[in-house]
Parts: structure tokens; sequence; C-alpha cells
């Protein structure tokens, strides 16, 4: 069977998309995802996204097979191939996924090709993420390697910890011990913010099922929630999140509302593949 494919990256964060209407009933094993995701063998990506084109809808098969419940740069990535394969230069659609509906906009796809999602309404609720506490994580100290470091935990309808300590190289090492650290049962995202100072800070994301990322979107939306948690900035104010692939635009609302992602989504390129 030959498989249309569509390359999409956010910020280096890259990704295939799968129509579902191509695959006419057949179901996409694990094993095939990774091997499209495999960048030796395969496409190469970080994620195989699953979209429904006739009622917007998204599925996210990570590299490594694993399944997770969201992902920010894929939504945009999505939203863009949507507004592209409607051909419209401007579009408003909302993307059910397994964190619940998000609202897209594409601003301008033949320009900066420009996205805002309206991400799920965080959560410090522990049996949210999961974490294994009675009480919400926030600079909580945890004992990692030998260190002390301080973690705040969201929820983004994905699980994510978030450390403002300056660590430097030392993530390499801390990065993997939190993710796998038995207070998550499902593992986490693990982000290590640094540089903040007023609207602006640096982030770097290790990712479950992707390893350390170019971008992550809910990553972007967990660590502008845990300042704001934490009194490191504010309620309403566009946060500038800075990393390696480039920043996201984070605007957090009052509690219980939903988290304004803004960044860009690029086509790359299409292909077909036999499977």
């Amino acid at each position: 069977m030959l498989l249309p494919f569509h390359k999409y990256e956010g910020l280096g964060n890259d990704f295939l998309i799968i129509e579902k209407e191509a695959l006419a009933g057949v179901q996409l094993t694990t094993e095939q995802a990774v091997a499209l995701c495999d960048r030796h063998r395969g496409i190469g990506a970080d994620g195989l996204l699953l979209l429904d084109l006739n009622e917007p809808s998204m599925e996210v098969i990570n590299s490594d097979g694993s399944v997770p419940e969201m992902c920010g740069n894929g939504l945009r990535c999505a939203a863009l191939h949507l507004a592209r394969r409607r051909g419209e230069a401007a579009l408003e659609v909302t993307v059910a996924t397994a964190a619940g509906p998000h609202p897209c906009v594409v601003v301008n796809r033949t320009n900066a090709e420009s996205v805002a999602v309206q991400m799920a309404p965080p959560s410090l609720v522990p049996s949210d993420l999961p974490l294994s506490s009675a009480a919400a994580w926030l600079d909580h100290p945890l004992e990692i390697d030998g260190r002390t470091l301080h973690l705040t935990g969201v929820s983004m309808g994905n699980p994510h910890a978030v450390t403002f300590d300056e660590v430097g190289d030392a993530r390499f090492v801390l990065g993997p011990a939190i993710q796998c650290d038995p207070h998550f049962p499902e593992r986490v995202n693990v982000g290590f913010v640094s540089e903040h100072e007023g609207h602006s800070m640096r982030l770097d994301v290790l990712e479950r099922g992707a390893g350390w990322t170019q971008a992550c979107g809910t990553g972007a939306c967990a660590a502008a929630v845990a300042a704001v948690e934490t009194g490191r900035a504010e309620r309403d104010e566009q946060l500038s999140i800075r990393l390696p692939g480039g920043t996201l635009l984070i605007t957090v609302a009052a509690p219980g509302d939903s988290v304004l992602m803004q960044g860009p989504a690029r086509f790359v390129f299409w292909g077909e593949i036999e499977i």
C-alpha cells in the first residue's frame, strides 16, 4: 500500500501527518508508525499525527511508539494542514484531541504561518497529572541524584514537571531521573527554565517519547503556568518562551480558563511511502 504523508515542523519539532481518509479503513500499527519516524531508515520525525479532515481530530504517536494525550506543536501543524487542504489563507477550526477540543486560528498561512491555539485549562491537581502526592507541587523540593530540585507539577492534558532552578548541563542527567521518578507513575515531561527575566525565559524540555526536543508547546504552556502560580509572572500578560527551536508566546488567563499559545508552523514536503 502506498501511503501519502505530509511533513510539517513547528520550531524544529517535526511531524508526519497521515490523513485518516488516506488509510481507507486500514489500521496503522505502532510498529509502522515507529518505522516511519525513524530518521535513518524511514522518513524521520519526532512523532506521527493521525488527522481526520472531515471531523477534525488529531491522534499522536511518538517516535518511540508511545501515545501522549496531547501535543501543542503538533496541533499547530495539524491546524495549518487543515487550512492548506481547504485552500484557505486563514482558518478558525476546533480540533478534537485526547485532552479535549482545542480551538485553533491559522492567522495567515501564506505569510508567517502563525497559529494560535486555545489550550486546555491547566490543572495543578495531583490526580490530573498524575502525581503521587496529597497536595499540589509548587516549587516542591525533591531529592534527585544527590541534589534538591524544586518542581512545580502542571497538567496541560499531559503531565509536566517544571523547575526554575539553574542547573546548566546537569539537566541531561537530572531530566531522565525526574522523568522516571516514582512520584510520576505515567512518567512526566520535564521542563528546565533558565535566563528568566521579566516576560522572557529560556526553556529546555525532555519530552516523554521524544527525548530532548527543539520545542514543546504544552511544555511552554506548563512553564508559563508554573511561573504565574509561583509568583514569577502575572496573569494576562504575554510571556515569551524561548526554546532551542525558537519562541512561543504564551498567555495564562484566570484560573480555570484556557491558556493561549501562539507560534509558527511550517509545511516541509509531502510524498508517498510503501507500508
